[in-house]
Formats: C-alpha cells, sequence, structure tokens
C-alpha cells in the first residue's frame, strides 16, 4: 500500500516543481527580469537609388560617415554602439523623419528625402539630444545622379565641395578621378 501513495507524492511533487519553473521564467507581462543578451545587429542596405550613410549612435553622440550632402534620397543606417536605447531622427526643410528605436547592439535603417537647406539630426528618446546626442547637416547644391553628374545638367558634380559656404574642400586623393 505504500507503492500507490509514494506515486501520488512523486506526481504531485513534479506538478508542484513544474509550476514553480514556469513562474519563475516570466513577470506575467511577458517580461523577463534578468538580463539577456542585445539582439543581433541586422544587415541593413539602403534602397535602390538611395545613397547610403552610416550613423554611429553612442553614449551620447552621433558620428555620421560623411559632411556633404546634395538634394536626394538618403538611407541612414544606424547602429547602436552605446549601453542605452537610440533611435535617430532628421528634421529639417523636408520635414521630420524618425527611425525605430533600437537597443544596444542593434540597428535600423531611416529613409529620407533630403531637400536643400540645413537639418538637425538627433537622437530623439529620453532627452539624449540635451546630453549632446545630436549634429547639423547642411543639404546644398544640384541632386547628383550615380553617373556623378548633377541633375541641373551645368557640370560634373563636386564631390569634396564643402557642407557650408566659405568652409574649404577636403583634400582629395590622387588617382581617384576627382
Amino acid at each position: 500500500m505504500t507503492e500507490p501513495r509514494t506515486r501520488a507524492v512523486l506526481a504531485l511533487s513534479a506538478i508542484g516543481l513544474a509550476g514553480v519553473l514556469a513562474a519563475c521564467g516570466s513577470g506575467g507581462d511577458g517580461s523577463s527580469s534578468g538580463t539577456t543578451a542585445p539582439p543581433p545587429a541586422r544587415k541593413s542596405t539602403a534602397p535602390a537609388g538611395a545613397t547610403r550613410v552610416t550613423a554611429d549612435l553612442a553614449d551620447f553622440r552621433i558620428t555620421l560617415s560623411r559632411r556633404t550632402f546634395t538634394p536626394g534620397t538618403y538611407a541612414f543606417v544606424a547602429t547602436n554602439t552605446g549601453k542605452h536605447d537610440h533611435a535617430l531622427e532628421v528634421e529639417g526643410p523636408g520635414g521630420e523623419n524618425r527611425s525605430d528605436t533600437v537597443a544596444p547592439g542593434g540597428s535600423t535603417t531611416l529613409t529620407v528625402t533630403l531637400k536643400a537647406g540645413r537639418y538637425e539630426v538627433y537622437c530623439p528618446v529620453d532627452g539624449h539630444k540635451d546630453l549632446g546626442m545630436k549634429t547639423g547637416i547642411t543639404v546644398a547644391g544640384a541632386p547628383v545622379d550615380k553617373s556623378g553628374v548633377n541633375k541641373s545638367g551645368t557640370g560634373p558634380a563636386t564631390p569634396g565641395a564643402p557642407a557650408t559656404p566659405g568652409t574649404p574642400a577636403p583634400p582629395t586623393s590622387p588617382g581617384h578621378g576627382y
């Protein structure tokens, strides 16, 4: 008679243990109380016809891969290299455009059509802009097509053109056809 009682106790113990383990895995709202690894970085590519610009979002600064812009479509590939969530916002004459918020280690792509004028590029998350996570860009000149000729038809594009009037153009490397 001891054997059926032992089986019942073991069965109840197993059910109780399963319930305890299930309760430990979640806080009821689907969140875990433990630390999780960052999401894997996605390979972000620019849509066809867009110029790719990388944006490094760190705590608390933004570094862009280019400083000169002409009117056109740009894909800002923002990678969060910081320890806090970040996003990218581009605000100016072409409107206000915001990326998704990304966790540390993640990335997102924000495609924006820029018109001539001055833009502010910043992180709109939790006052990060006020902590210095911002930069400015100037979009000037005629739009440039893939062949390097400006769309106004008045001559070749100037890849090393200054970002603001009166600023000297950056030096070019010999042998690159500039």
